[in-house]
């Protein structure tokens, strides 16, 4: 890299209504001129390369009529591709520290908005009122979790999310039945997410351990489990994935704090196997078992499931 912040193009050749003409960021430079330091805590590794820039902009298929919330921009690589497409980008950044090198880098962008804040405590509905938007983000490997189930949380979910997150994450979150998680039925109550691409570990400054990888998750208009069903749903579930090596029966019993014949009627009427264990449960049988326990045990008691 030379000692220009652009460092592949001269100033004024690259032209601005083509994102894959972009020149890449000397993202070493900016961090030396404003004398930062990556914060491993809160998942500062930027991505650089451009190919997977651009991969990102392609899995989230922009036009110029959407509005893009962005979490985590950093240093603004992936920002100025997203300005180049959507109508107007929201960038949420919690490290006071990146704000100035961010807003010199989309200085000559008059469609970015950039805000300081925790993505999780902010109130998205507030920021962008209307639920046809986007949501692209390159987050944090350590609060992944807690991201998605933020946005998947609030009255006015986006249309479609566009995430780098850790590989085997990704993994997760599109498993089918039988390789089953918590995070991945929180995500596919939603939505539908689907494994774009793999992102090399390369691809990012500073490097990190693991590599990438970009899924997209494009939200239903309603969830498959009914709006006012949801906490029990999660509560259940919680309670069937809290002892992962255990059977169902067991877990739930356990979970639950209820006796395992109590359990086992339960399921036996829902015609769910005790046997199998929680991984094995789709998201239909998730829910019967749900509107089950609404509807003849409402004795048990379903602790509203938390987002953070």
């Amino acid at each position: 890299m030379g000692d220009s912040l652009f460092p592949l193009s001269a100033s004024n050749e690259h032209r601005m209504g083509d994102p894959l003409d972009l020149p890449p960021l000397n993202i070493p430079k900016l961090i030396r001129e404003f004398e930062l330091h990556p914060n491993k805590w809160l998942g500062q590794n930027f991505l650089i390369d451009p190919t997977a820039l651009e991969s990102v902009v392609q899995a989230a298929n922009i036009s110029e009529r959407d509005v893009v919330l962005e979490i985590g921009p950093g240093l603004g690589s992936l920002t100025r591709y997203l300005a180049v497409l959507a109508r107007t980008v929201v960038a949420i950044e919690i490290d006071p520290n990146l704000i100035a090198p961010l807003r010199k880098v989309t200085d000559q962008y008059r469609n970015i908005e950039i805000i300081q804040g925790d993505i999780l405590t902010l109130p998205v509905e507030k920021l962008i009122p209307s639920s046809n938007y986007l949501v692209v983000a390159n987050i944090p490997y350590y609060i992944t979790s807690a991201i998605i189930r933020r946005l998947l949380s609030t009255d006015n979910r986006p249309k479609r999310m566009i995430l780098t997150v850790q590989y085997e994450v990704a993994k997760r979150i599109c498993a089918m039945p039988g390789n089953l998680s918590l995070l991945a039925l929180s995500v596919q109550v939603f939505g539908s997410p689907s494994l774009y691409a793999r992102i090399p570990a390369s691809s990012f400054y500073p490097v990190p351990k693991v590599d990438s990888a970009i899924i997209c998750i494009d939200l239903n208009l309603e969830p498959v489990i009914p709006i006012q069903s949801l906490d029990a749903f999660f509560s259940l579930a919680q309670a069937g994935f809290s002892q992962k090596r255990k059977t169902l029966r067991n877990a739930l019993s356990s979970g639950l704090h209820q006796k395992t014949n109590i359990v086992e009627e339960i399921l036996l009427e829902a015609g769910i196997d005790p046997h199998r264990r929680a991984e094995t449960i789709n998201l239909a049988e998730w829910n019967s078992l749900t509107q089950l326990v609404i509807n003849r045990f409402p004795e048990i008691s379903l602790r509203k499931v938390q987002t953070r």
